[in-house]
Order: structure tokens, then C-alpha cells, then sequence
């Protein structure tokens, strides 16, 4: 059997806070018998549940990374009932680069589960947590944002389950967080998801889409802080009821909420995140670039519902997403 080469310089079986690495032998030109050293954070203190937060799966997204390293540096363990694992830059390679995927093997960290001990730097990753992280835990948050090419309202997100007694828990989880929107997110292709492998090991799981564009604002990044706060409070972990706001529950009925590119130019929108739209109505156009005098295309909504995700920046290719339409509930 291949053993998984990364090893923890924490020990996440003892009380107190532990700040850390996670080694993972990288030789590479610059340092031959170099390691990749992604931080990490173990708060424990005595017996109850286990959570692990992440930020930066995708290195682009920071609204995770900003909340997460600040609880780190902030978390008493005299407030903690249990165990918090925290890693801020789940994929620090990309985290470090400021893009979504490794520029050291170009993975997709949300795409590679369950990963291989023997396989390239990110699928090393992606096995360690599928076989040392996630086996360790009962509640499971990763904190996404739409990174330098989507935006998005901000929501909490978790998805249709077989199993309806781990969906309900999940929906739970989810509404704590409080986002300003709550949705059932139907994924365009959950095949090897870090979601898919808490899932499938019956954990509770819950994911966000925070803001885009490449960077944070104060706004996400105080949703993201609470939220976090919020879910330690419903897991037990943290004392005391977790703070509920309004929240707008959406849904993802079917492929009708997508909307992708089949005309490559010059983006234009027609309306805002946030704002209703009806099935049929114009949500973008995308102008040629090549030559003038030529009449944009024409993308309309596939379904009525609230305006929930668009391509970021200007420019778009074919087979990008132009908008996310979800439907209120």
C-alpha cells in the first residue's frame, strides 16, 4: 500500500491551539529536497464534534482565507467544545499564485477527489484530506467565491443528497450560516468535488459562493466571518444560538439555470445580480470583437427566478457561463 507522503506537524488528538504545517515533499529546481508547507490550525478541547473549515480551494477566492487565517489567529480554545480544523489555503500552490488551479501541476483541487498518495502534487493533497481530514469530521465547511472569473449574490449552498436525513442536517447547516441567500445548487459536473467525497462519507456539508471577480469586500468578508461563527454554534462546537437574519431560499430545478456562451466577444449585461428576471428575457449580450457592424447575440433566461451568478470580467469564450438563474422557494 502507498503511504501518502504529507505528514502533519500537528498533533490532532491534543487540547489546545496548535498552528502548524502540512509537509509535502516537492522537489523541484529551486529546492531539490524542498517541501510544500500549507499552514494549518487544530483547536481541541475535550471530547464533542469535529468541523473543518477551508478557504482557498480555489486559489483565486478570499473571502475563505481572510476569515479563516483570522480565526486562527483569534480562537480561544477555552471557548471550544470538541475539535476545529482549520486550514485557510486548501490549495496553497494556487493560493500562492492567485489562481484557481496549481501552477506547479495545473489541478483542479475541486475536481481531483479522491486523489492518489502516489499521483501529482494536488491529487497528493486531495488524498491526504479524503483519508486524514474528512475521516475526522462531522461538520464540514468550504468557503468558496466566484475567484477572477464568476460573480455571484452571496449565498450558502448544499445540494440534494439520496440519503434525506443527511440532506436535512445539511440544509441545517446551511441556514445557520445565514447567508443573505440560501441555495439548493445544482452542480454542472460534481465528478471528483471535495463536496461530493464529505457527502458520500455522510459528513455535513456546506459550501458558499461569497462575491468574485479576483478579490473580497468588506461585505463578503463579514458575511463569511459570521457565517463561520454561525456553524461552529450550530455544530455545538461554540457556545451560545447562532444569529439568523433574513435569508432568500433559492433552488436549482434543472439545466434550465444555466445559461453558457456560444458566441466568443465583448460581454454587455442587461441586469444586476440579485434582480428577478422572467424566462425569456434578455440577461446579456455579447458583442463581436473581430470586425464592426455586426448585431450582438442575444442570451435570455432559461427560467424565471432571481439573477444569481455571471461571468467576470468584460471578455468571454465560447462554453463560459454567462449567468446562474435560480428560483425563489
Amino acid at each position: 500500500m502507498v503511504i501518502n507522503p504529507i505528514s502533519p506537524t500537528v498533533d490532532f488528538d491534543q487540547d489546545g491551539v496548535q498552528h502548524g504545517f502540512l509537509k509535502l515533499p516537492y522537489s523541484h529546481d529551486q529546492s531539490a529536497w524542498g517541501s510544500i508547507m500549507i499552514p494549518i490550525t487544530v483547536v481541541k478541547n475535550g471530547t464533542g464534534p469535529t468541523a473543518v473549515l477551508t478557504g482557498a480551494n480555489h486559489g483565486d477566492e478570499y473571502e475563505g482565507p481572510i476569515a479563516l487565517y483570522d480565526l486562527a489567529a483569534k480562537i480561544d480554545p477555552v471557548d471550544v467544545s470538541g475539535r476545529i480544523i482549520i486550514v485557510p489555503a486548501f490549495n496553497y500552490p494556487a493560493f500562492l499564485s492567485g489562481t484557481r488551479t496549481s501552477p506547479i501541476d495545473g489541478g483542479n483541487l475541486n475536481r481531483i477527489f479522491p486523489g492518489r498518495p502516489d499521483g501529482t502534487v494536488t491529487q497528493k493533497i486531495a488524498d491526504f484530506f479524503q483519508h486524514q481530514i474528512l475521516s475526522r469530521a462531522d461538520y464540514v465547511l468550504d468557503i468558496h467565491s466566484g475567484g477572477r472569473t464568476l460573480e455571484f449574490i452571496p449565498f450558502a449552498a448544499c445540494h440534494v443528497l439520496p440519503d434525506k436525513r443527511q440532506e436535512k442536517r445539511c440544509v441545517e447547516a446551511m441556514r445557520a450560516f445565514n447567508a443573505p441567500y440560501s441555495l439548493m445548487l445544482l452542480e454542472i459536473d460534481s465528478v471528483g468535488m471535495y463536496d461530493s467525497a464529505a457527502e458520500e462519507l455522510g459528513r455535513v456539508f456546506v459550501s458558499t459562493e461569497l462575491g468574485g471577480g479576483g478579490s473580497a469586500s468588506a461585505t463578503t468578508i463579514k458575511i463569511a466571518k459570521k457565517g463561520i461563527e454561525n456553524f461552529l454554534k450550530h455544530a455545538g462546537i461554540l457556545a451560545g444560538d447562532p444569529l439568523i437574519e433574513p435569508t432568500v431560499n433559492l433552488d436549482m430545478p434543472d439545466d434550465r439555470c444555466y445559461v453558457s456562451c456560444e458566441t466568443p466577444g465583448l460581454i454587455e449585461y442587461t441586469v444586476e445580480l440579485g434582480e428577478e428576471v422572467e424566462e425569456g428575457q434578455v440577461v446579456a449580450v455579447v458583442h463581436e470583437v473581430t470586425r464592426t457592424g455586426r448585431p450582438p447575440a442575444l442570451y435570455r433566461a432559461g427560467i424565471s427566478g432571481i439573477f444569481t451568478g455571471r461571468h467576470y470580467p468584460g471578455m468571454i469564450n465560447m462554453g463560459d457561463i454567462v449567468a446562474v438563474i435560480a428560483v425563489p422557494v
